[in-house]
């Protein structure tokens, strides 16, 4: 997924609908025929769908304007013009469909295969055969079609998961993740190497499962731009639980705790939501000597906080199954 996009602009804007038509009959043995002009068809609406198949919103970031196409004018003989072809915008799963000028939510696509119309087709006008009394037998007025909804959309994809795994930058959450589930992020000796987010399906025993979404680590000073920022921490609040990867490597217990603690401040600089969310904390790399020494220190002080300590290592895979059975637990019904 080099290319991810999760948020982009765009314009839509609705089909016109078609005049309506002035015509009279004009046939043989029928004397003063009167109006038969038929009304406009209406234009096409804009819808959103929610696609399964799609991951990013990379195909959107080229279109500026999407149409739909307008209603087709009335014809003679009472004969109403066709209507204007819709047009469907498909996208990801989690996306969120936003007035970019108010910012108000128009529709939240959670669903496989759900719709919703953002733009309406405009109306089609009347033809003069509706404008027949009993003192004007032979109206020449029609009304024109009504333009279509006009909107400036911002999308903004928020994926799908249940778990949202997060911590500093190389403190194992590619390799947790590669290990834990199929998906096959990249992993190096250097931070960020995670530039996008990732998705992988945990599987369990008894056909159990849930959706674990990994994102570019954090840094403290986050919320003001440093490092990646938050600039991908939305793909975290739909998630139900958190899962706090800490790497205690070189480092002393009361060094650990300050990043806790530092990446917990940053969670609450962008919502409370997310600060608030249940947290599952592991140490990472217990197959390391140093690291297994500092296990009972860090655990015994996140005890003292209400907060159980998973030992694991994504490296060698030692507690990683009983970790997904402690976020399983975890997870609502």
């Amino acid at each position: 997924m080099r290319h991810f996009v999760d948020e982009v602009e765009i314009c839509v804007l609705a089909g016109r609908g078609g005049d309506g038509c002035v015509a009279f009959r004009r046939e043989k043995y029928v004397p003063r025929g009167g109006p038969a002009g038929g009304d406009g068809g209406k234009g096409g609406s804009v819808w959103v769908e929610a696609d399964a198949r799609l991951r990013t919103l990379l195909d959107l970031r080229s279109m500026a304007v999407v149409k739909a196409q307008p209603g087709q004018p009335g014809r003679s003989k009472q004969q109403c013009g066709r209507k204007g072809e819709d047009r469907v915008i498909r996208l990801p799963v989690g996306t969120l469909v936003l007035d970019a000028g108010s910012g108000k939510v128009l529709v939240d696509l959670v669903r496989p295969g759900q719709r919703a119309v953002v733009a309406q087709g405009g109306d089609g006008g009347r033809g003069n055969m509706h404008f027949a009394t009993s003192t004007n037998r032979a109206p020449r007025r029609a009304e024109e079609g009504r333009p279509g909804q006009e909107m400036s959309l911002r999308l903004e994809l928020k994926l799908m998961a249940d778990v949202g795994l997060c911590g500093f930058p190389n403190v194992g959450k590619s390799t947790f993740i590669r290990r834990a589930s199929a998906a096959r992020p990249k992993v190096a000796s250097y931070p960020f190497t995670t530039l996008v987010p990732h998705l992988g399906v945990c599987e369990l025993s008894d056909l159990r499962s849930f959706v674990i979404a990994d994102i570019p680590g954090l840094v403290e000073g986050a919320s003001e731009g440093v490092g990646l920022g938050h600039r991908f921490l939305r793909h975290l609040e739909r998630t139900s639980v958190l899962l706090h990867l800490l790497d205690p490597s070189g480092a002393q217990p009361g060094a650990v705790l300050e990043r806790f603690d530092a990446l917990n401040r940053e969670l609450l600089a962008y919502s409370d939501r997310l600060a608030g969310l249940e947290q599952v904390v592991a140490v990472n790399k217990i197959d390391l000597p140093e690291v297994r020494d500092m296990l009972p220190a860090i655990g015994a002080e996140l005890a003292g906080r209400g907060i159980s300590v998973s030992g694991i290592s994504a490296a060698t895979g030692e507690g990683v199954a009983d970790l997904l059975e402690v976020l399983y637990r975890r997870l609502p019904p």
